[in-house]
């Protein structure tokens, strides 16, 4: 079965089978300021989400065996963004993260982390696509047959492939928990968490995330939001920001700032409607 499931856009959960979007779900918010700038989008729509997805499989081969897995930095900030700069600096050795095709995966350079990540949407479902996975090296893969997602697993094969210093994406508050009690078993281990697709997400599970991980991206989060407000949070970007939630996440905030050269003033940011 060829089936990828997605949210994507305005977190629309998007179906696309054989390379052909066959379902597209009402996004639960209406506007995003990235969308608004780098593709002109006022306002999503099912319509509008369809046809981003269109255009991201006939521009990269998204959920394709033309799949195309690198790319240079695309936002200033981001997570995927981040992770490539830490792996620039030696800060870290790996970053386990999801592509569509192959699910949970390891990888080392820097242009593939963002050519993965910083090109899809968060995923949810995947089937295995042979291309893909030959791409990326059957054994980085966490499970080719499946093209299984789950990011606890991923680190655990990370650590018996023999990384000390891994950087993880992760959506679920108990996933990091459960991540930490394994950093914790291993002395000589570093995980980094960073936590992305928020939107939507409970304030409890926002406060345990903020216990328990290094950067959070707020997305359209008003809990994420408002728990950095409280905890007087160290963050960058303005119309979506990313959080330093550990003195290590503040760091590497802090690289990537200087890697770019600085961060520019924005005036009057727009911000995802509704905060959810």
């Amino acid at each position: 079965m060829d089936e990828h499931v997605m949210e994507a856009l305005g977190k629309s959960k998007v179906v696309i089978k054989g390379g052909k979007v066959v379902s597209v779900e009402k996004p639960l918010i209406d506007f995003c300021p990235l969308f608004q700038k780098y593709r002109g989008i006022e306002k999503f729509t099912p319509q509008i989400i369809q046809e981003n997805m269109e255009f991201r499989i006939k521009d990269f081969g998204m959920c394709t065996k033309e799949r195309k897995m690198e790319m240079g930095d695309f936002l200033s900030f981001g997570i995927s963004e981040t992770l490539g700069t830490l792996l620039d600096e030696k800060i870290i050795e790996c970053a386990v993260i999801v592509c569509e095709g192959c699910g949970t995966v390891i990888v080392e350079d820097p242009e593939r982390v963002q050519g993965i990540g910083g090109r899809i949407s968060g995923i949810i479902s995947t089937n295995p696509i042979e291309e893909i996975i030959y791409t990326l090296g059957e054994d980085t893969v966490l499970d080719p047959e499946n093209a299984k997602i789950d990011q606890i697993q991923g680190v655990i094969k990370a650590i018996n492939n023999g990384y000390k210093k891994i950087g993880v994406t992760i959506s679920s508050a108990a996933d990091a928990v459960k991540i930490k009690e394994i950093e914790s078993q291993h002395e000589d281990v570093n995980i980094y968490i960073f936590t992305v697709h928020t939107t939507g997400i409970s304030r409890e599970d926002a406060e345990i995330l903020f216990d328990h991980v290094d950067v959070i991206t707020a997305c359209a989060s008003i809990h994420i939001r408002n728990i950095a407000e409280e905890r007087d949070t160290f963050s960058v970007g303005a119309s979506i920001p990313i959080y330093a939630t550990s003195k290590n996440g503040e760091k590497f905030l802090k690289m990537r700032i200087e890697k770019i050269g600085g961060l520019k003033e924005k005036k009057d940011a727009k911000i995802p409607d509704p905060l959810i």
